[in-house]
This record gives C-alpha cells, sequence and structure tokens, in this order.
C-alpha cells in the first residue's frame, strides 16, 4: 500500500506576520453553468479511501418514491428511508430526527395529498460529521495499489450511475399522479443516497495533490459527481480550500478550483490559467462589487506563498453529454502569480497565473477538442497513419477508421467485416408468428417482451442499459412495434465513431472519437458460431476462437445496489444455460475483436435475444460500464487472456 503523509505543518514554513492574519467569511463561488438547485449544505459521513471495505452505514434520509416503482430494490431503499423517519399525522407527514438527542428544527412538515398514495417527503437539513481537516499527501502508490484504488473509484461511479438513472426513471413512472411543479434531479438524488450511506470517497482526509484511483482525463457528466469521489469536495463553489478555522495555523489552503469561464475576467490558454478569483457577482453573473481577499481568494494566495499545487477541473457545456456539460480532470497546476487588478466591469478582482505542471498525461479537455477535430476531418488533422476510413466498408451505420502510425501492420482490413453473429440454421427453426408481442402503436405495461425480462424494459427512454441481467429480451423482427421502440437497442448497431488502432503496449486496440455515456450501447461480439463438436475440429486446424462461457460477467455489476440495500440479490432471471458453444473469428470478424483484456475493464457483455428464442444462443452486445472519454482505449474483461501480451491471441 502506499503512502500518505501528513501535509506539512504550515508553521514550519517563513512566519507570516500576526498582523497579516486574515479570518475568512467562506463565500462560494457559483459556477454559472452548473444549474445546480442545493438539497444539503452539510458535508457527508467520512469515508475511509484506505480501508479496502466500504462503510456502509445505515441509511438515514431521503426523498420519497412511488411504492410502484420500476425496481423492488430501489422501492425498498425509498420505503427503507420513509419507515425509518415519516410519521403520519393528520393530513401532514412530519421527518422525525432519528438521533437519540434530536436537533428540534430538524424536521420538515408538508402536505400529504389525500388523492395519492405518493407524497413528496422533503428531507430537513441534518447534522452530519464534519469533513476532515486534516492534510495529506498520497505517494509511493504500487501497481497493485493503482489497481485497488482505480477499481474503488470504477465502482464507486458505477454505483451513482446506476442510482441515477433508477431516481429519474423512478420520476418518469410517477407522471401517472399528475403533473408536478418540479422534476427531481436524479444526480443530486443519488449523491444524497450515497452520502447518508458513507459511500463518499475521501472524506476523512483532505488530499492535497492527486486523488489515488483518479486520473488525467477522467471524465464526469455531473457536478455532484466530483464530490462523491473527492475529486472536489464542495457541490457549488469553484474554489475548494480548507478553511482557516480548521487549519493548523489559522491559514486557508486550496486544494482544488473549478475553471468553466464563469467569470469575464477568466483566460484559458490550456496550460496557464489566469483563474479570477470568488465573490462580487448578482444573480446574473454580473461584477457589481469589489472582491476581498477572504476565503478562497485567500486560499489560493496560501497555496501560491506555500508552493502548493492545486487540481484543475475544466467544465463545459457538450453536445454529447446527457447534461448537456462535462466536467474533465485536467491535472495538477501550480500557482506563480497573484494579484489585484480591475476587471471588465470596473469592479477590483483578484487574478491567479495557473501554470500546469509537465510531465503528465494530456489533458482532457485538449483530448475532447482533438477528437471532435477527428470527427470532421480526419485526414487534416492527422495526414499520416490512417490505412482506411472505414473497415467495415459501409456495413455499419458509422464508418470504422483503421489507424497505425506505429510500423507497418494492416492486419485488420485482411478480414471480411461481420456485422452481426452467424447461428446455426436450427437455431431460428421455432421462430414464427406468436413469438414477439403484439404492441403496434409502441411497447406499454403490457409487452409480451418486457414481461419476459421480469416485468420492465431492459433500458430507459434513451438507450440506456438498466441493469444487468443474465439475458436481456429486446423486441424482434416478428414484433409489430415500430423501429422506435424503447425495447430495440443493440439489434440497430453501431452508433458511436471508433477508430481500430495501433499501439506499442497492446498491439491493436479500440478506442472511441465520441464520449460513450456509462450503460450506452457499444457494438456486438461477432464470430460464426460452432457447435462443440465443430469447435474441436477448427482447433485442431489452429483456427482463432472465441468460447463465450469464458467472459467475466461483469453484466451483474450494472444496477449493483448491495452497498446501499442489505437485501439486494444479484439478477438470476431470466435465466440462460450454460455458453456451451465458440465462435469462429479466424476470417470474419467485427471491430469488437480488437478490444483489449482488461481486470478492471470499462466495457461489460450482456447477452441479448431478439431474432430467435434460442436461449443457448444470445447475442453477445457490448455495453459501457462507465463514462468512456474520446479516444481512451475500450477493454474486456475476457476471463482468459495471453499472459505476455495481455490480450486473445486474435488480436495480435
Amino acid at each position: 500500500m502506499g503512502s500518505i503523509v501528513p501535509f506539512q505543518d504550515l508553521n514550519l514554513q517563513p512566519e507570516i506576520p500576526t498582523t497579516s492574519k486574515i479570518f475568512p467569511k467562506i463565500e462560494p463561488k457559483p459556477e454559472p453553468l452548473d444549474e445546480f438547485t442545493p438539497q444539503f449544505t452539510n458535508p457527508s459521513p467520512n469515508f475511509n479511501n484506505i480501508n479496502p471495505q466500504f462503510n456502509a452505514t445505515s441509511s438515514q434520509n431521503a426523498r420519497g418514491c412511488d411504492e410502484g416503482g420500476v425496481y423492488s430494490e430501489y422501492n425498498r431503499i425509498s420505503e427503507l428511508f420513509r419507515a425509518a423517519f415519516a410519521q403520519r399525522n393528520g393530513d401532514v407527514e412530519v421527518l422525525q430526527d432519528p438521533d437519540p438527542n434530536p436537533d428540534p428544527n430538524c424536521r420538515a412538515i408538508v402536505p400529504v395529498s389525500n388523492d395519492s398514495q405518493v407524497s413528496d417527503i422533503v428531507v430537513a437539513r441534518r447534522k452530519y460529521e464534519k469533513r476532515s481537516s486534516e492534510l495529506v499527501r498520497v505517494t509511493d502508490l504500487k501497481p497493485e495499489d493503482q489497481r485497488y484504488f482505480r477499481d474503488l473509484v470504477r465502482k464507486t461511479r458505477m454505483l451513482y450511475d446506476s442510482l441515477r438513472v433508477l431516481a429519474i426513471l423512478e420520476d418518469e413512472n410517477n407522471q401517472h399522479l399528475g403533473p408536478r411543479q418540479t422534476r427531481s434531479r436524479g444526480d443530486l438524488k443519488a449523491s444524497q443516497i450515497m452520502r447518508e450511506h458513507g459511500l463518499w470517497l475521501s472524506r476523512d482526509k483532505r488530499t492535497v495533490g492527486a486523488i489515488p484511483g483518479i486520473i488525467v482525463g477522467d471524465l464526469f457528466l455531473y457536478r455532484m459527481e466530483l464530490c462523491v469521489v473527492g475529486l472536489h469536495g464542495t457541490p457549488q463553489a469553484g474554489i475548494d480550500y480548507l478553511p482557516a478555522n480548521q487549519s493548523s495555523n489559522g491559514e486557508p489552503i486550496a486544494t482544488s478550483v473549478i475553471a468553466s469561464g464563469g467569470y469575464e475576467d477568466d483566460e484559458d490558454a490550456g496550460d496557464v490559467i489566469i483563474y479570477t478569483g470568488q465573490g462580487g457577482q448578482d444573480k446574473n453573473s454580473r461584477q457589481v462589487v469589489h472582491q476581498k481577499l477572504e476565503g478562497g481568494n485567500l486560499a489560493l494566495e496560501r497555496s501560491m506563498h506555500y508552493g502548493i499545487e492545486v487540481r484543475v477541473i475544466r467544465g463545459f457545456k457538450y453536445a454529447g453529454s446527457s447534461s448537456g456539460k462535462v466536467y474533465v480532470y485536467d491535472g495538477l497546476y501550480r500557482i506563480l502569480e497573484s494579484w489585484f487588478d480591475v476587471g471588465k466591469s470596473g469592479f477590483g478582482v483578484y487574478k491567479y497565473k495557473l501554470v500546469r505542471i509537465e510531465n503528465q498525461p494530456d489533458m482532457g479537455s485538449a483530448v475532447l477538442r482533438f477528437a471532435e477535430s477527428l470527427r470532421i476531418r480526419p485526414l487534416e488533422v492527422r495526414p499520416m497513419g490512417y490505412i482506411t476510413l472505414d473497415i467495415s466498408r459501409k456495413k455499419e451505420n458509422v464508418p470504422v477508421f483503421l489507424f497505425n502510425d506505429i510500423d507497418n501492420e494492416r492486419d485488420p482490413v485482411c478480414y471480411d467485416y461481420l456485422l452481426k453473429t452467424v447461428f446455426p440454421p436450427y437455431v431460428y427453426q421455432h421462430v414464427g408468428n406468436g413469438s414477439g408481442c403484439e404492441c403496434t402503436d409502441g411497447c406499454g405495461n403490457n409487452c409480451f417482451c418486457m414481461m419476459k425480462n421480469g416485468g420492465h424494459f431492459a433500458y430507459d427512454i434513451n438507450g440506456i442499459l438498466l441493469r444487468g441481467k443474465p439475458v436481456v429480451f429486446e423486441c424482434g423482427p416478428h414484433c409489430p412495434c415500430p423501429s422506435t421502440c424503447r425495447n430495440r437497442v443493440s439489434q440497430k448497431g453501431v452508433r458511436n465513431r471508433f477508430e481500430v488502432f495501433r499501439s506499442r503496449e497492446t498491439g491493436w486496440g479500440v478506442r472511441s472519437l465520441d464520449l460513450i455515456q456509462a450503460g450506452s450501447f457499444i457494438c456486438e461480439y461477432t464470430g460464426v458460431v460452432l457447435t462443440q463438436e465443430q469447435a474441436q475440429i477448427f482447433t485442431m486446424n489452429g483456427d482463432s476462437l472465441i468460447y463465450p462461457s469464458r467472459f467475466a460477467e461483469r453484466w451483474a455489476e450494472r444496477g449493483d445496489l448491495s452497498q446501499i440495500d442489505s437485501n439486494y440479490v444479484r439478477p438470476a432471471y431470466p435465466s440462460i444455460p450454460p455458453l456451451d458453444f465458440a465462435m469462429d473469428v479466424s476470417k470474419m470478424r467485427n471491430l469488437a475483436c480488437y478490444m483489449s483484456h482488461s481486470s478492471s475493464p470499462n466495457v461489460l457483455v450482456q447477452p441479448v435475444l431478439y431474432d430467435h428464442n434460442s436461449v443457448s444462443f444470445p447475442h453477445l452486445m457490448l455495453f459501457a460500464m462507465e463514462n468512456i472519454p474520446p479516444l481512451r482505449e475500450l477493454s474486456i474483461d475476457y476471463g482468459v487472456a495471453d499472459d505476455s501480451t495481455g490480450k486473445l491471441a486474435i488480436c495480435n
């Protein structure tokens, strides 16, 4: 395990005259691009980021949810909150504080509609354990430590996204109760539930510098997710810092900033940022008074004085994001200068010159812009290296690039591109009329295919996989529902722009030119299906075979709520027998065959049935386990890989 080093006592640095000590007034720097409506203001319970076990505590409070929600697991959580804190009292519900020494003001009273069995529960402000004031720096992480923390962050983000999607789905499911004045924010509800269970990371210590498990270029779609993983600890303020009254020498210290261009005097040149301090703006983000050297402004000045680096997260609008914007971690910066200046509005502002520390990976925000250029004019941006701009030869909905600037290898163009898996003819023998649903105007609650999935759809209205299953049933060619049916996702083919590329580390690999949202469909893993007898013959001939039974069941991690629900049970229905077949990819294959192996993958394999009913022969559909930034390599847990390359032999 790496070392967690207590941060140096600032009193050991050159003495600061006591007359200059300022007791700051804590004032957030709101980010105009983030329309945030806080549901709470206090920090979450601490979470030990070096403990190999999640510290799951009892749930305490949350907003109520519909008793007839789509997922019983989510309903149980909501009912647990309701049972623990709600008491009926005439025509109101009173949320009680379960603390043995309750705060008499810690309760909320809201009207309960007589026309509905469900009401909105307003959660009052509660007292939570304060965020730690201990500054530490994490150093000397070994490879196994890095894998552990990376996996911890990945699982935390997956849980957050599952809760967020389920919260939105619950909101949609409640629409039959009548119009609501406001729709709940799934990102806020997810973060609140995780906070209730002590699942926010890096709360027990304040980390200076890099956060273990988070790498430069990691991308987040919601501001609250930054708080959940510990990258930026405040839900709205642009400057995260240790307040003066918690510091060892009474001076505030900044640890991270969000640069989103929200202040008119900001200047961003990538490696160099002129960052404007906080305060002095009205509700329309106009500078109307002079800024003061206090709070976050003073923290940045003190960090500059002591040579303490800050983490920089850039936030900006992005069309490929479900939230309309993204937050990208761009690495560590040092504060080299600080001065007071007259801003464009004529009021005094504090400015800070932040310079990026050398020898870090490329900035994630720069990679996003580069990928956007590649999508539009690839040959202008990279005139050398492209072998073909579409190895699928127009079989896919969008072209699949083939790029190699490493050597002269052209292997992928030697294979026929296989768009869909080829099954034996007998697999389709029992397919015909009556095997699909009877929905004509769009599938609803009585859809036969939905019933086969356990009584609910596998995807939300945007085609996001809600929860992994042993198998997912989609509507197929024998269903009269339109092509726009929400239960037709993976059969529609590739929607993102991909690039098969040559790498010095992994041989051939696959990356996307688009942002891939967690739960999104990527592509099918195609091949020619063989029986065991046929597979034995092909193996003797030295042909390359894929055995689906060896794929790790990573689908079980999508929608896994076991950390917040003790009654959670891994999905076992619909069930399928063991996948006792092989797939030949020696002559025909698609882009999936070039994906790397990883024990901490970002892609999962989800069995899907739609064009036949033979449960022993499902399609192997690939979905994103997490938000995958453009140009980041895609990886699968193959279960068995070549020890020397970390990849299947077919990819070499």
